[in-house]
């Protein structure tokens, strides 16, 4: 599977812009979302290659949102990786568990990021 569309669901627009700058070299096809609500929806909408979920969003979080699609028959099938400030271990085993293929810390680190992505696109 090759990654093209990519969905970014973060509240932050900073945040949202440093990712749609670190993909932009990737030549991807990239919409945003601003809450765990709309990314559902859009999710649903546009079944993007691959999610990039933040996790402390107001109303429903990355955590919730990752579990909502992962158990959509619409959308279980999108790889999601989350991108959070939340760094504890923990916090990435229970992403995981909530149906995340992948977790990274921000500030993000694009190159790492872009392989992480590379990857998805191989193993599909």
């Amino acid at each position: 599977m090759t990654v093209k569309k990519i969905l970014i669901i973060d509240d932050s627009p900073t945040e949202r812009l440093l990712l749609t700058r670190i993909l932009a070299a990737g030549n991807f096809e990239i919409t945003t979302a601003e809450s765990g609500e709309e990314g559902i929806e859009r999710a649903k909408q546009l079944q993007p290659d691959l999610i990039l979920m933040d996790v402390v969003m107001p109303g429903t979080n990355g955590f919730q949102a990752t579990r909502a699609l992962s158990r959509d028959e619409a959308t279980k099938e999108i790889p999601v990786i989350i991108c959070t400030t939340k760094n504890q271990e923990t916090d990435k085993i229970w992403g995981l568990r909530q149906g995340a293929l992948d977790f990274i810390v921000k500030p993000v680190d694009g190159p790492a990021l872009l392989a992480k992505i590379a990857a998805i696109g191989q193993a599909g």
